[in-house]
């Protein structure tokens, strides 16, 4: 997903940029009221964003101008929201790039856009829908965390695509070339990161259990996974 330094023409990675901004800036704004409402969530916050920073730094190569690696953007989604994770993200990608050459700063803003965009919103949308219809809390938070990584490749892959269409097959044909090099080693990445998410929500649960059902993840009468 980091794709690298350069990679992108300078329309496609301005534009990514643009559209990156208003999520970071809205998020800033949601962590701090959260902050300020419960300071006592610091603690949890840090967490979600060193599970983020610790995944995503975990790259394995891939012939597609990217990496693939867990994203980790799952577990501060549901704790704290999508919309948290895009500065959270942001401060994760910047120094990656500067510290790690994983990514870059001229494709900052589509790299901030698969991972902690567009993956945080699937995550809390997938959990929501899981919940919805009586899924398990473990069964929930796998798939949430799971199809989070799996949509930040996808997005990935329409960025790629988008920017390299195939001479003969168009965009269509691009992005069929891109996912499926993903798949290869996305798929049980997205495995891994789900059934992990879920044993860090395990030890949440017996030992945070009354910051999950403040947050309105667990309900009352659940006690275990």
């Amino acid at each position: 997903m980091h794709i690298m330094e350069g990679f992108l023409p300078v329309e496609h990675a301005l534009g990514w940029t643009v559209a990156s901004i208003p999520f970071v800036a809205y998020g800033l704004w949601v962590i701090k009221k959260r902050i300020r409402e419960h300071p006592e969530q610091r603690m949890l916050l840090g967490v979600a964003a060193a599970f983020t920073f610790v995944l995503s730094a975990l790259k394995l190569p891939s012939v597609t101008g990217s990496c693939s690696h867990p994203t980790g953007t799952g577990l501060g989604a549901l704790l704290f929201g999508p919309t948290a994770m895009a500065p959270i993200g942001m401060v994760v990608l910047l120094f990656q790039a500067l510290l790690l050459a994983h990514g870059g700063l001229t494709t900052l803003g589509a790299n901030l856009f698969a991972m902690a965009i567009v993956g945080p919103f699937a995550a809390a949308a997938v959990f929501r829908v899981a919940r919805s219809i009586r899924l398990s809390f473990a069964t929930s938070v796998f798939l949430a965390a799971s199809l989070a990584d799996l949509l930040t490749y996808v997005t990935t892959s329409v960025q790629l695509a988008w920017a390299f269409p195939d001479p003969t097959g168009g965009f269509v044909a691009s992005l069929a070339k891109f996912a499926s090099i993903f798949a290869i080693t996305q798929i049980p990445l997205a495995i891994s990161e789900g059934l992990l998410t879920v044993l860090i929500f395990n030890a949440l649960r017996r030992f945070n259990v009354r910051e999950l059902q403040d947050l309105q993840l667990v309900r009352n009468d659940e006690v275990r996974v």
